[in-house]
């Protein structure tokens, strides 16, 4: 049931962060994946849904910071699902592997928008 709704968060994200657009896709869809990693531990770990972004940019992430521009979406969408459902998914796995699947296809759409 997740996996769906992933889709079309991941596509609206790509989107929204022209500079993914710049990088290497693996470089970009692991970054991808890494945010929405952070995200799903913190809701995991019962971090409150608008402390979020403060407690991962606290963490020192790995990532540049211009994708930090995502976690108000992603966030949304993490803490729209069930801690129960979140527990049994690795979230963060299945961005990376959308991104890869899908990063033709966003990019075109990309340069499209740019037209």
């Amino acid at each position: 049931m997740i996996r769906p709704k992933l889709c079309l968060v991941f596509a609206a994200c790509l989107l929204a962060t022209p500079l993914w657009a710049a990088e290497n896709k693996e470089v970009s869809c692991r970054h991808q994946g890494d945010v929405m990693s952070a995200i799903q531990k913190a809701r995991l770990d019962r971090v409150p849904e608008k402390d979020v972004a403060g407690v991962i940019a606290a963490s020192n992430p790995s990532w540049p910071e211009s994708y930090n521009n995502a976690i108000p979406s992603l966030t949304s969408f993490v803490y729209g699902q069930k801690r129960r459902a979140l527990r049994k998914t690795d979230l963060g796995a299945d961005l990376y592997q959308s991104c890869v699947d899908n990063w033709d296809a966003i990019q075109n759409q990309q340069r499209k928008l740019k037209n």
